[in-house]
């Protein structure tokens, strides 16, 4: 009976011994497959021109919205540390990849060297404040806040995909309404429209982009050819 018991609790302990050896693979696939799906994720974030939402990426990958949000936010921890050049963000709704704030003078100036920037002309950009700060808002209230005639510019803007139609305002002539667009949301990073600079330094950012302009007389042509081209219908 002493032999048998023996042999009994032999058994027993081999068993716990498997089973504790199958948590502990268990355990460790855990973290390994947790890891192996963030990359996947920040991956997808990085090859994608457009905020990707966490339902999106759950839906495509096939898993759990609770785990995608999850890791979500630790990749954006991992990615806050001060090592790091970059940043996943929460923009428009979705989740980007781009560089940190901070960083910005620096990485201006390293483009600036490398090639001409794009930028707004200072008209484009007055018209685009107002749209930001009073939409939706038709040409002609567009047009008695600058106290210029500006069609031209507002063609450039929804060429560049920065304002779109939003409806027509129910008034005699009933003219097109216009609002900022998910795309203003991505080019200026921010969030949501809560996010918008003050006015004060909105009129900072305008005259950073004409100090950065390096051919002045170039500009003004640019300026007066918006202001002068064919109106878009309304």
């Amino acid at each position: 009976m002493e032999e048998l018991e023996v042999h009994d609790n032999e058994a027993v302990s081999e068993i716990e011994e498997t089973v504790a050896e199958q948590l502990g693979i268990e355990a460790a696939a855990g973290p390994s497959e947790d890891a192996q799906l963030k990359a996947i994720i920040e991956a997808a974030i990085y090859i994608t021109d457009e905020p990707l939402t966490a339902v999106q990426i759950a839906t495509a990958l096939g898993q759990p919205p609770e785990r995608i949000n999850r890791l979500l936010d630790e990749l954006q921890a991992e990615y806050a540390r001060p090592e790091r050049g970059l940043s996943v963000r929460e923009i428009a709704g979705g989740y980007k990849m781009g560089t940190k704030p901070e960083h910005h003078e620096a990485i201006r100036s390293f483009v600036r060297n490398l090639k001409p920037p794009l930028k707004l002309s200072l008209p484009a950009l007055e018209t685009l404040a107002v749209i930001a700060y009073k939409q939706p808002i038709t040409a002609p209230e567009i047009m008695e806040i600058r106290g210029v005639q500006g069609a031209g510019v507002l063609k450039t803007l929804l060429d560049r995909k920065l304002i779109a139609a939003a409806g027509r305002k129910q008034v005699v002539g009933k003219p097109i309404l216009y609002k900022t667009t998910k795309e203003f949301l991505v080019q200026f990073g921010l969030k949501d429209l809560s996010e918008l600079p003050t006015l004060k330094e909105f009129e900072e950012l305008g005259r950073m982009a004409l100090s950065d302009e390096p051919d002045m007389p170039e500009q003004a042509d640019l300026a007066a050819q918006e202001t002068t081209e064919t109106p878009a219908s309304e």
